[in-house]
């Protein structure tokens, strides 16, 4: 069975701590995203059973193919988290996180830290090819740490055995303010001879588009750009610039119910980081925050979401 067809672009969504847990990608995946990826998880954790992590494992039913993100510094450890990741089912891709800038991932040698030893990020990357019963291993990486080596770096991730890379176009410097370096992103694809998925400040559908043709990429991975507006995979895969009112508003319910099924009752409150983002440019905004800070009642909170995106107007 083929996992990823790379005849076509791939939408992808990206992991981001604290967002795109199994209710949000549940929903992306309904409405478009081809491929969806866990939050990035510690491999010290998974070698050591934390029941947390674990936890952040599961998947939707229909979350297929679903990759997980594993972050970490020590090959024997990483050997261990994928002899864990081994006996879990559903799981089609191991993916190795080669460029989250947190202070306290680098700090540990893991994520973007990576970058600065290419025969580590190597030899990590082989192992986890060589004791992987998963199809497919990938990575994702920025193109540097305090200055670019990009295709030094990619050439790395290709030669060590990756089935395919995403690549956030900023180095680890950069953090998440500075510009993205498509142009690099673009030399990377000449380069290499697996796919290559672009990733960075792809916020809109235009953006998505122009990525896309610019450089020459398999697909786009986005992050931030799909918080608040998930719709972007419905655009992305019905090659639309317009999404309906109704459509959002379907979304967002879905999205909250899905909240509420996986973590209780309290999915209600951890919405309310969503309805920021969602209620952004609306009329009575403001208010409607206001309004569901202070409702802990699932039922009163869904109801308060269901009218105000029924009747509200952008």
């Amino acid at each position: 069975m083929q996992i990823l067809d790379f005849s076509r672009p791939l939408f992808v969504l990206a992991p981001l701590a604290g967002f795109t847990d199994l209710p949000f990608r549940q929903v992306v995946k309904k409405f478009g995203a081809d491929l969806t990826v866990s939050e990035m998880l510690s491999s010290n954790a998974l070698a050591y059973g934390s029941s947390k992590t674990l936890k952040m494992l599961t998947k939707s039913a229909d979350e297929t193919p679903y990759s997980v993100q594993i972050a970490g510094s020590d090959v024997d450890i990483i050997k261990r988290a994928v002899e864990v990741l081994n006996g879990t089912d559903g799981i089609d891709i191991i993916d190795l996180n080669c460029g989250c800038p947190v202070p306290k991932v680098v700090s540990h040698g893991s994520g973007s830290s990576l970058l600065k030893d290419l025969d580590k990020l190597g030899s990590i990357i082989k192992s986890i090819k060589a004791n992987s019963n998963k199809p497919l291993t990938s990575a994702k990486i920025r193109l540097g740490f305090e200055k670019k080596n990009h295709v030094d770096i990619a050439k790395t991730v290709e030669d060590s055995g990756a089935d395919f890379i995403a690549v956030h176009g900023r180095t680890r410097a950069d953090k998440f303010s500075g510009v993205v370096d498509y142009d690099a992103i673009a030399e990377i694809k000449e380069a290499l001879s697996i796919p290559v998925i672009a990733n960075g400040d792809i916020d809109s559908y235009e953006k998505a588009q122009w990525v896309l043709e610019h450089t020459k990429c398999d697909g786009v991975m986005i992050g931030r750009g799909a918080i608040g507006k998930p719709w972007i995979f419905h655009q992305l895969k019905t090659n639309s610039a317009t999404v309906d009112p109704s459509l959002k508003h379907q979304i967002i319910l879905e999205h909250l119910d899905s909240m509420i099924e996986f973590y209780g009752t309290r999915g209600a409150v951890m919405f309310r980081k969503h309805i920021h983002t969602y209620s952004k440019g609306y009329s009575r905004a403001s208010a409607f925050r206001h309004q569901v800070n202070s409702i802990d009642d699932a039922t009163s909170f869904r109801e308060a979401v269901d009218n105000f995106f029924r009747s509200s107007e952008l």
